[in-house]
């Protein structure tokens, strides 16, 4: 159980970073908004349970057949973690976040999807961060990778789903001090992660 609810705990870190952190997607769910309204900005939100879910599943799939599992693990968790380490010290250096608005008569849905399949994060995360934690999680059980998953997805679609809202609801909130501290402070959240990971990693190549 306390593994679970590590896991579990770290997916909901994770996700809530990746969803309020400044990048292409939460740029386009901001721009959509703003040009459009709440519900525009809610359907880029919704794009990565179509997009993360192959890129989940071909990473699951992969690392779970390849052999010396234990050394492949390592060298991608030692480079997740340089990865969290690198997210982590972006969030912790923000100082504001800038959105350009263009106009575009794109579909929304169709523009998030295709931001996020085009964006590297996706591919990075899952194969270098959540792939080892699903290997993690089905260890344990399926429910506790469903879990993972789910935990995962749900705070990422969900903050930003939160931060569509909050844009329409007024502008200035970008601009506020409370995002700015929530991402810092989630971003210290990373760095704590991308130490967990690089001892991850040193277990796998059994140097500790």
């Amino acid at each position: 159980m306390s593994e679970l609810f590590s896991l579990v705990v770290s997916a909901v870190v994770l996700g809530l970073s990746a969803g309020v952190s400044p990048g292409p997607l939460l740029a386009i769910v901001i721009s959509e908004t703003l040009k459009h309204n709440r519900v525009a900005g809610i359907k880029v939100a919704l794009s990565p349970l179509i997009t993360d879910g192959p890129i989940l599943l071909l990473s699951l799939f992969l690392l779970s057949r390849l052999s010396n599992l234990d050394l492949l693990l390592g060298g991608i968790s030692l480079f997740g973690a340089c990865f969290l380490a690198y997210l982590g010290y972006e969030s912790v250096a923000m100082r504001e976040l800038k959105v350009e608005v263009k106009a575009s008569g794109e579909h929304a849905l169709r523009k998030g999807i295709l931001t996020n399949a085009l964006s590297p994060h996706p591919y990075l995360f899952w194969v270098s961060i959540g792939g080892p934690l699903m290997i993690k999680a089905l260890g344990i059980s399926v429910f506790a990778l469903i879990a993972f998953i789910a935990s995962f997805l749900g705070c990422l679609v969900g903050s930003k789903i939160v931060i569509a809202l909050l844009v329409e609801k007024s502008r200035s909130f970008l601009k506020s001090k409370s995002y700015l501290y929530t991402v810092k402070t989630l971003g210290l959240a990373l760095l704590v992660f991308a130490v967990i990971l690089l001892k991850q990693a040193l277990e796998f190549f059994k140097i500790i």
